[in-house]
């Protein structure tokens, strides 16, 4: 018996090194694509003024790092005439000081970068104010974690898309319309099992356009559906609202919006 013994425990040390052995991988490799994260968010108790636009490129599978796309020329022009130039203030990360924000107004995005224009054309979309968080204990698959309900009222008469962010720990994301509850008041439901009595958190409520949510509806589609692992195909390109207008087929990745956004903060019980 201890001679077999010996004998299996011989197997199971060979099975376990050749575990170890590396596995080279060859993933084809594109050309890098530009990256544009151009959100422009307006908190109503700010003046709207320091706006951020982060430029990057794509980069190959394995690679940890996202490089930089530096050295472009970035501006948003409005439909008035305003127009505000994005100052290169760290690598890839462009600043407007004097950004003004109007709710309905239009503006539009340029952005020349190694030889090529790319543009895209959005509405400031308005947003109405959070008017209470309200918290109970009955969250979660035991129905014992915290749940907060932000409510507020959506306008009569009109469409609205909504983006809110719930800010604890990490920053949870859920977008709404208001098909089912135009004109009445609602709220958004959060949960989370690390909330305890003091904790500090955030609730912000953002007005987003109707493209933008469809945008949004379709990349949160394939996240939910991506149980391929790391190597499945990808269904579809998820394409945003920007043109390139010198090579239309070099197309970028990212979207152009501008939202007007409310924020409270709320202490658990």
């Amino acid at each position: 018996m201890r001679k077999l013994n010996i004998i299996i425990t011989s197997i199971l040390l060979i099975l376990l090194t050749s575990c170890e052995d590396v596995v080279d991988i060859d993933l084809n490799e594109s050309e890098p694509r530009l990256v544009i994260e151009a959100s422009i968010i307006w908190r109503t108790d700010t003046d709207g003024n320091n706006q951020f636009i982060k430029l990057s490129t794509t980069a190959p599978f394995f690679d940890t790092i996202t490089p930089p796309a530096t050295n472009a020329r970035v501006q948003v022009l409005s439909d008035s005439g305003e127009k505000f130039l994005f100052n290169e203030v760290d690598p890839g990360i462009y600043k407007s000081e004097n950004f003004n924000p109007l709710v309905n107004a239009r503006y539009t995005l340029t952005i020349q970068y190694k030889d090529e224009t790319y543009t895209a054309t959005e509405i400031l979309q308005p947003v109405v104010k959070l008017e209470e968080i309200v918290q109970s204990k009955n969250g979660g698959f035991n129905s014992d974690e915290y749940e907060l309900k932000g409510y507020y009222s959506d306008p009569v008469e009109e469409s609205n898309f909504y983006l809110f962010r719930f800010i604890f720990k990490e920053i949870a994301l859920q977008i709404y319309d208001d098909e089912f509850t135009n004109g009445n008041r609602t709220f958004a439901y959060f949960s989370d099992e690390d909330l305890a009595p003091g904790d500090k958190v955030f609730y912000e409520i953002q007005g987003i356009s109707e493209q933008f949510y469809n945008y949004l509806f379709i990349l949160r589609s394939q996240a939910g559906d991506s149980n391929g692992g790391p190597f499945q195909t990808q269904p579809t390109t998820v394409r945003g609202n920007i043109i390139n207008k010198t090579n239309p087929d070099n197309f970028a990745f990212g979207y152009f919006r501008l939202s007007q956004s409310n924020l409270m903060s709320y202490e658990i019980k």
